[in-house]
């Protein structure tokens, strides 16, 4: 089948003399690229201009499932959800779930992170924190925003509110200087 259309329609082949291999016929330019010519543009039809920069894909998910216990280190620019156990530290430009029954042990240092379960370690420069009615965290947590549920439990320093500003004055002035 061809993509293109046949610019002699109804010419048939030359014929051939018996026991004579028939002539390789030279193929039209747009039948050797296998590329169908444009159509030509009108104000009716849709113009699709090229993307200046390819479209921003949704961060992905790696999860560790509960039944895995990992030891490591997490670096990446996803989503990281943990049902099961890992211990060592998690860097992420993108979020961090504890479920419910899953437990960290480490440094978590993410945009926004979610504790369903047991966090043991400090929470460094979040957006935000989320300690839900089963989360559990022994560590401190500095953030810009805590929401904290009834029922959920914590022990450690906590600073929160000064997302930008902490930062800044630490490392222009630094501490009990005025």
């Amino acid at each position: 089948m061809a993509l293109w259309k046949d610019a002699n329609p109804g010419t048939s082949p030359a014929p051939t003399s018996p026991g004579i291999a028939p002539a390789p016929a030279r193929a039209r330019e747009s039948e050797r690229t296998n590329v169908a010519p444009l159509a030509p543009l009108t104000p009716e039809a849709p113009r699709r201009a090229a993307p200046a920069t390819a479209p921003r894909a949704e961060p992905k998910e790696s999860h560790i499932s509960a039944d895995l216990t990992i030891e490591g280190k997490i670096v990446g620019s996803g989503h990281v959800r943990i049902a099961g156990r890992f211990k060592g530290d998690v860097q992420v430009d993108g979020n961090v779930t504890v479920e419910a029954g899953a437990r960290i042990e480490g440094q978590v240092k993410a945009g926004v992170v979610i504790v369903a379960g047991e966090l043991i370690g400090n929470v460094e420069d979040a957006r935000r924190v989320e300690l839900v009615e089963t989360g559990v965290i022994n560590g401190n947590v500095r953030a810009g925003l805590l929401t904290v549920a009834a029922g959920s439990r914590m022990r450690g320093q906590v600073e929160f509110g000064y997302e930008g500003e902490a930062r800044s004055k630490t490392e222009t002035k630094g501490f009990g200087n005025a």
